[in-house]
């Protein structure tokens, strides 16, 4: 028995010796194929590709381990983007441009421009750029106008809706539950607590957004005009039915006709088009031309790293308490950011991207507290407003010693309220009472489940208000203004980047390279010898890694829809719009400085409905 022991024994050592070496190849071959894509995809003579298939944005969220073979939609960032289509410009290995947007489900408009400016510096190099898509959206064919040639699918079809449409109201459902909802807010054009205490739109409310969708879309019309004078875009944004009915239901046909598009041809005749200019691609190539692929080329052009060092933080997102993930501007995690930055990184200024609708009170003034160490070091701190920087992204922005912005970018929205929710009249309805000994007037308030007390709701109305002043302050010592003056900008009020320029919100135009310029001339430096020095968390490289070898053939695509397809496409974000409207109420700050109008604007990101809102409500109220 004991020879049988030991030899059993001296088996099972086999059997897991031999599944350790098993164990240790795959992961070892897995490491040496990441590690080899780079090689893989080496940049050689060809058409650069940029296939924007998903958001673009200021900052994504990390990557995230994805099983499926990339079945998310990606997210591409904005100064990534950029840097890629300037490199291209005096690259000669780079024969042509390709813009494909055929998977692009668009980007806030400052952003959008930033990258049309971007591809006309291409053209202007004298390199072609050429479009594709089955069907253009207003933000796909913003950036298709400045390419020098645009073609579609014959089969698609390019329809334009303009900002703006129908917004849900949630009194009916929140009155049929019996929720209380108690609202504290300063600020008749702050309305961002609508939705849930009416059920439709105020008139202050109508007023801000008329006026800011008008300037959108009045910027969008123009920078089309300039960047494609010829098309007879007008048709369709006033009479579309009359032009499409006039080509007998030939969207494509229209489109050509009216000078939308140069060429009509399948995703095979575009690419031997672009064979034609950058070269035939390798056998077994998943292209006809000779591509080279966006990753790779980003990856051949790092952020340079010679000079002195200009910080940049980005606050990107919804401002909440605490930490967070890149993507959301978690105030303590920013914060601890910037300490980290002026403590380590020699320094010689501050830019401070932002690109936030807003979000908690609380958080906003523990980033701008950051900011403000830095200025007591006598650091220049410049203020560089991406698409959105509104409430408590404009609270930030006080810190700033100079407020660069786009002309359209979204801010203001200098306002502030709280918004709590208490379950009395839900729970009686279910035969549910309570009731208990109270030693003072604020004695187990403020009661979620037997309702506040008029004391606490002065409490809080009170706190608010002191909030609204705080924020007036801050903004007029920002802005060199009266708490009166900045007042009657102020209640909530939203504004477009040219018009915050005239009432004195916003000092100059341009984007994050002339901030860049400006710190580096306030600290006394060389704006040509300096690099930007990125403070953020750094990334999974392994997450990224892996997901890049998962996503491998994303490519190889087939076609995303026509018009009426990517229409209806845009009008199923709602319902992610829907669970993040649920999830604010049920689980953010109490103290908010959150912008309304800017949501409708913002295109949704991957994973932006993935709570139920059962699971929301129970999370609130604590089951």
């Amino acid at each position: 028995m004991k020879l049988l022991r030991a030899a059993w024994r001296l088996l099972v050592g086999i059997k897991d010796a031999l599944v350790l070496v098993a164990m240790l190849l795959f992961f070892g071959v897995l490491f040496a194929g990441l590690s080899a894509r780079p090689n893989r995809a080496a940049v050689r003579d060809g058409a650069l590709v940029v296939a924007l298939d998903g958001v673009l944005v200021e900052q994504p969220a990390p990557a995230q381990l994805d099983f499926g073979g990339g079945g998310g939609p990606r997210e591409y960032r904005l100064r990534d983007v950029i840097r890629v289509l300037d490199a291209a410009r005096d690259d000669k290995r780079v024969k042509a441009v390709v813009l494909d947007v055929d998977g692009f489900l668009g980007g806030l408009p400052a952003a959008l421009n930033e990258v049309g400016a971007a591809i006309g510096r291409v053209r202007a190099s004298g390199k072609p750029v050429l479009a594709y898509a089955t069907a253009y959206s207003d933000s796909s064919y913003r950036l298709a106008a400045h390419a020098s040639e645009i073609w579609m699918n014959p089969m698609g079809g390019t329809l334009f809706s303009g900002p703006g449409g129908s917004r849900l109201y949630y009194k009916g459902l929140i009155d049929k539950l019996g929720v209380n909802l108690h609202v504290y807010r300063v600020g008749k054009y702050k309305s961002f607590v609508e939705p849930y205490t009416r059920t439709d739109e105020s008139p202050e409310s109508a007023e801000a957004a008329r006026a800011l969708y008008g300037a959108i879309a009045a910027d969008w019309r123009d920078t089309v005009a300039k960047a494609r004078p010829k098309a007879q875009v007008a048709a369709y944004l006033t009479n579309p039915a009359q032009v499409i009915a006039a080509a007998k239901g030939d969207i494509a046909q229209a489109n050509l006709g009216a000078g939308l598009v140069d060429k009509l041809g399948d995703r095979a005749a575009f690419e031997q088009r672009v064979a034609a200019l950058a070269g035939v691609g390798r056998p077994k190539s998943i292209t006809a031309f000779a591509a080279i692929r966006y990753d790779a080329y980003l990856a051949a052009n790092p952020l340079p790293k010679t000079g002195d060092a200009i910080g940049v933080v980005t606050v990107a997102g919804d401002i909440v308490d605490g930490r967070a993930d890149p993507g959301t501007a978690g105030g303590d995690s920013i914060a601890a950011l910037i300490r980290d930055g002026l403590r380590n990184k020699s320094l010689k200024a501050l830019v401070v991207r932002v690109d936030s609708p807003g979000g908690s009170a609380l958080a906003s003034e523990t980033i701008r507290s950051a900011l403000m160490e830095a200025k007591a070091k006598k650091l220049p701190v410049i203020i560089s407003m991406a698409s959105v920087a509104a409430s408590g992204g404009y609270w930030v922005a006080t810190a700033g010693d100079v407020i660069f912005a786009e002309p359209n970018t979204i801010t203001g929205s200098i306002g502030i309220f709280g918004i709590l929710p208490s379950f009395e009249n839900s729970l009686a309805k279910l035969g549910i009472t309570s009731d208990g000994v109270k030693t003072t007037p604020l004695s187990g308030q403020p009661d979620v489940m037997g309702g506040f007390s008029t004391e606490v709701d002065t409490i809080l109305q009170a706190g608010i208000e002191h909030g609204y002043a705080q924020f007036i302050d801050r903004v007029a010592k920002a802005r060199k203004k009266t708490p009166a003056q900045v007042d009657a900008i102020a209640q909530g009020r939203v504004w477009d980047g040219g018009t915050a320029r005239q009432i004195g919100l916003v000092d100059r135009f341009g984007g994050l390279q002339e901030a860049l310029d400006e710190a580096a001339k306030r600290a006394g430096l060389d704006p040509k010898k300096v690099h930007a020095e990125y403070l953020e968390k750094a990334p999974d490289r392994w997450a990224a890694l892996l997901n890049d070898f998962l996503r491998d053939g994303d490519e190889d695509k087939g076609e995303l829809g026509d018009a009426f397809t990517r229409l209806a496409a845009e009008r199923r974000a709602v319902l992610a719009q829907a669970l993040g409207d649920v999830k604010r109420l049920a689980t953010g700050a109490a103290v908010q400085a959150r912008c309304l109008e800017c949501a409708a604007l913002v295109p949704v990101r991957p994973g932006a409905a993935d709570q139920s809102l059962l699971a929301l409500f129970l999370a609130r109220i604590g089951l």
